[in-house]
C-alpha cells in the first residue's frame, strides 16, 4: 500500500524540528566610519592596480626599444644605411637664394642649408658659466663676447650662424636651458678669392653688400632656386689673378688690376683686383669716408671700376686713332718732336726723345709725348673732348657692378689747348682700367663701341654698339699696334703665335692736391689678340711697382707690365680654344706688318678727300706755342739734339729702357687741370 504524500506545511523528512535541532544566525551591525574607511581601500586598490598597469606598459614599450635597438635592427647599421642613401640621393631642401654660375656652369656662389644657434638672455640663470661652456664645444667662440650675448634684457641674441651637426649635438648635449636651434642659410663661394670683386658678398642675414650680388640682389632672393649665369670663365679668372699676383710680387707693387673682354660682344670673361679679399668672411659696411692712400690700402677697392688714373701712353692708341679718323694725319704723315713745347711756365719733352720729325709708326713704338701733343693740338680741344666722350671717355660705363666710377675730365668750358696737348699723351685725364680697355676693344674689332657686361650673351645673337671708327681707321691701328709690340716698349708682352698688338703706359700718380707724386707710378699694358682677326681685349696694371735687379733699376710698364700681359695670353689664349698659329706665322705678320717711316703713296692711290701729304690742316699757332707745333711738312733734316730742360735729371730716373716709352709727363697741367685729375676718388 503506497503512503501518502506529506503535508504541505510538515516538516522536512529527516529533520528535527525544535529549538535543539535549528541553525542560529547572528545579524553583525557595523558602523558607518568602518564602511567609509573600507570604500577609501578600495578606491585605492583600483589605484594601485591601474598604475601597476601602466608602468608595466610602459616597461613593455621600453623593453621592446631596447630589444629592436640592440637586438633585432641595431641603431649602426641603420646610420650606415642612411648614410649610403645620402651618397646616391641628395637630401631635397628648400631653395635658398639663387646661385651665380661662370660661362660654363661652374659654381660661384651658393646658399646651404646650416644650423644656427641662438639664445634667450632672460632664461640663461649664468651667463658667464654658460659661456665657458659653450667655449668648450666651440672653440671658435669668444668668452668675453658671448658673455656678453647672453646677458641682458634681451629676448633673443645670435651666438653661432652656422653649426656643423657634430657641434650641435656636442651644444645639445651641455643642457643649458635657453639656448635654441634654428635652421638658417649660409653663402658659399667654392671659388674662394678668384672673383671677389665680381660677386661682392653678403651680409651675415643674407643680403648683397657688393658687386653682383648686390646688383641682383632683389632678383636673387626673389627667384630662389634660380642661376644667374655670368659671363665670366672661372679659369680665365684664376689665371688673370696669378699673372698680375706675380708681377706685383717681384715688383713689390701695392696692388694691381686685371681685365679680359671679348671685342666683338663686350662680354668681360676676367676681372680681378689686386688685393682681393675672402668671400666667406661677411662684409661690414663702413661709411666713414676714406682718403686715397686707405682706399688704395682696401681689399675692397676695386680698381678696375672704381679707381681712376691717368692713363699716360695708353691713351696715345686713342689720339692716333682719332687724327686718322679725322683726317688731320695717316700713316706716312708726322710731326715735329725736335724741340720742347713750353705752355707758359710749362713744359713738354720727350725723355732720350729721337729729336726729329716723327712718322705716325715712329710716335706710337717710341711713346713720344712731342708728337702726340702735336696730334692732338691739330684736331683742336673742341673735336678732341667730343672725340673722347664719342669713346665713352666722359661717362660711368653701364655694367652690372654697383661699384664704378665716372672719369675725371675737364668740363667744356675748362678744356683747353694745354688740356688737349697732355690728354694727347694720357695726362690730365684719369679713367678707370674698364674705360681703357672698352675704347680699345672699340679701336681693335671694327670700330663699334659696345657696352662692358658680365652677363653671357647668347652665342650668334648680334650685339648692338656704337660706330665710333671706320673700319679702315680700325685696320691701320691693329697694324700700328702690332708694331709696338714688335719693334716698341711692348715687345715683352708679344706671345709666338697669338700677334698680341697694344700700347704700354707709365704714369705717375697724382697727390691729394693735384701735384704728382715722385716715385709714384702706375704700369699698365693694354691691347688685343690676335691682331690679324681680334678677339680679347686686355688690360694688366700694377699699382706703385718698384725697381728690381732683373729690371736694371726700372719700373715701367715696359719692365712690369707688358710681362705678365705676354703671361695672361700664354695662360689663357689655350683655355679659350685658341691655337697658336706657328705655321703661318710668317703670311699673318707680313699682312700686319706697318714700316716705321712708310713711303707716301701716289696721288692717284690715296683715297678720296684725303688730304695731301698726310699733314694737318693749317693752324694759327697759340702765341706761347713755338713754331715747331704740328707741321704738315715732309721729314726735315735731323735736328741736333736740343738742351735738355731743367725738369730732365730728374725725369731721367723716370724713364723706360732704351727706346722705350716716355714714362710721365714731362709737364704738370696746369692748377684747374689739377684738380680735374686727382685718383681715385
Amino acid at each position: 500500500m503506497n503512503p501518502l504524500p506529506p503535508a504541505p506545511d510538515a516538516a522536512p523528512i529527516g529533520r528535527t524540528i525544535g529549538r535543539e535541532g535549528s541553525t542560529r544566525t547572528d545579524l553583525v551591525r557595523v558602523p558607518r566610519p568602518e564602511l567609509a574607511r573600507r570604500a577609501v581601500l578600495e578606491r585605492s586598490r583600483k589605484r594601485l592596480v591601474v598604475a601597476a598597469g601602466g608602468f608595466g606598459l610602459l616597461f613593455a614599450v621600453v623593453g621592446f626599444r631596447l630589444a629592436d635597438a640592440t637586438l633585432l635592427s641595431p641603431a649602426e647599421p641603420r646610420r650606415l644605411a642612411a648614410m649610403a642613401r645620402l651618397d646616391t640621393a641628395p637630401v631635397e631642401h628648400l631653395p635658398g637664394r639663387g646661385t651665380i654660375a661662370d660661362r660654363n656652369g661652374e659654381i660661384l656662389a651658393v646658399s646651404l642649408p646650416v644650423t644656427a644657434l641662438y639664445a634667450n638672455p632672460q632664461q640663461i640663470e649664468n651667463p658667464a658659466e654658460a659661456a665657458r661652456r659653450l667655449v668648450r664645444v666651440l672653440p671658435q667662440l669668444d668668452v668675453e663676447r658671448v658673455t656678453a650675448r647672453l646677458s641682458g634684457e634681451r629676448q633673443f641674441a645670435y651666438i653661432a650662424r652656422a653649426l656643423t651637426p657634430r657641434e650641435q649635438q656636442a651644444v645639445n648635449s651641455l643642457g643649458i636651458p635657453g639656448l635654441y636651434f634654428q635652421q638658417a642659410e649660409r653663402r658659399v663661394y667654392p671659388q674662394g678669392r678668384s672673383a671677389a670683386h665680381i660677386l661682392g658678398g653678403v651680409d651675415v642675414d643674407g643680403n648683397g653688400t657688393a658687386g653682383v650680388e648686390k646688383y641682383f640682389d632683389e632678383r636673387l632672393r626673389l627667384r630662389r632656386g634660380d642661376q644667374l649665369r655670368l659671363a665670366v670663365d672661372v679659369r680665365v679668372q684664376l689665371a688673370l689673378r696669378d699673372s698680375v699676383q706675380r708681377a706685383i710680387t717681384e715688383f713689390n707693387g701695392i696692388g694691381g688690376t686685371g681685365i679680359l673682354m671679348d671685342v666683338q660682344t663686350g662680354e668681360v670673361l676676367g676681372m680681378v683686383s689686386l688685393p682681393d679679399f675672402d668671400l666667406a668672411e661677411p662684409a661690414r659696411i663702413d661709411n666713414t669716408p676714406q682718403s686715397r692712400e686707405e682706399q688704395a690700402q682696401n681689399p675692397r677697392f676695386n680698381r678696375a671700376t672704381v679707381g681712376v688714373y691717368e692713363p699716360g701712353s695708353t691713351f696715345k692708341l686713342l689720339t692716333a686713332a682719332m687724327a686718322l679718323e679725322l683726317g688731320t694725319v695717316n700713316v706716312w704723315g708726322g710731326y715735329d718732336a725736335s724741340r720742347p713745347i713750353r705752355y707758359g711756365r710749362f713744359t713738354i719733352n720727350d725723355f732720350r726723345g729721337k729729336n726729329r720729325w716723327l712718322a705716325l709708326p715712329e710716335i706710337l713704338a717710341y711713346s713720344s709725348n712731342l708728337a702726340s701733343a702735336h696730334m692732338a693740338a691739330a684736331v683742336g680741344p673742341p673735336r678732341h673732348r667730343d672725340f673722347m666722350v664719342r669713346m665713352g671717355m666722359g661717362s660711368r660705363l653701364p655694367i652690372e657692378l654697383p661699384e664704378t666710377a665716372v672719369p675725371l675730365i675737364p668740363t667744356p668750358n675748362g678744356w683747353r689747348e694745354i688740356n688737349t696737348m697732355t690728354i694727347g699723351f694720357g695726362h690730365g685725364i684719369s679713367v678707370t682700367p674698364l674705360h681703357v680697355v672698352t675704347g680699345v676693344a672699340a679701336i681693335a674689332n671694327g670700330g663699334i663701341l659696345r657696352a662692358p657686361t658680365l652677363m653671357v650673351r647668347e652665342p650668334g645673337v648680334p650685339v648692338e654698339g656704337t660706330r665710333v671708327l671706320s673700319e679702315r681707321t680700325s685696320d691701320t691701328m691693329r697694324r700700328l699696334m702690332r708694331l709696338v709690340v714688335t719693334e716698341g716698349s711692348g715687345k715683352s708682352a708679344d706671345v709666338p703665335g697669338y700677334f698680341v698688338g697694344g700700347k704700354t703706359g707709365t704714369a705717375q700718380k697724382t697727390g691729394p692736391r693735384g701735384g704728382y707724386l715722385e716715385n709714384k707710378r702706375i704700369a699698365a699694358f693694354v691691347g688685343a689678340f690676335p691682331m690679324n682677326a681680334p678677339r680679347y681685349a686686355l688690360y694688366v696694371m700694377v699699382d706703385e711697382p718698384k725697381p728690381n735687379a732683373r729690371s736694371q733699376g726700372y719700373a715701367t710698364a715696359g719692365w712690369v707690365a707688358a710681362p705678365a700681359a705676354g703671361m695672361v695670353v700664354r695662360q689663357v689664349a689655350p683655355i679659350l680654344g685658341m691655337a697658336p698659329e706657328t705655321d703661318r706665322a710668317a703670311e699673318i705678320q707680313a699682312s700686319l706688318a706697318m714700316p716705321m717711316q712708310p713711303g707716301r703713296p701716289p696721288a692717284a692711290a690715296r683715297p678720296a678727300g684725303a688730304p695731301p701729304a698726310g699733314a694737318a690742316p693749317a693752324r694759327p699757332a697759340p702765341a706761347t706755342q713755338p713754331a715747331s707745333s704740328p707741321t704738315p711738312q715732309p721729314p726735315p733734316p735731323r735736328a741736333a739734339p736740343t738742351a735738355p730742360t731743367a725738369a730732365a735729371p730728374a725725369r731721367a730716373a723716370e724713364a723706360t729702357r732704351p727706346g722705350g716709352e716716355a714714362n710721365r709727363p714731362a709737364a704738370a697741367p696746369p692748377a684747374g687741370l689739377r684738380e680735374a685729375s686727382l685718383a681715385p676718388r
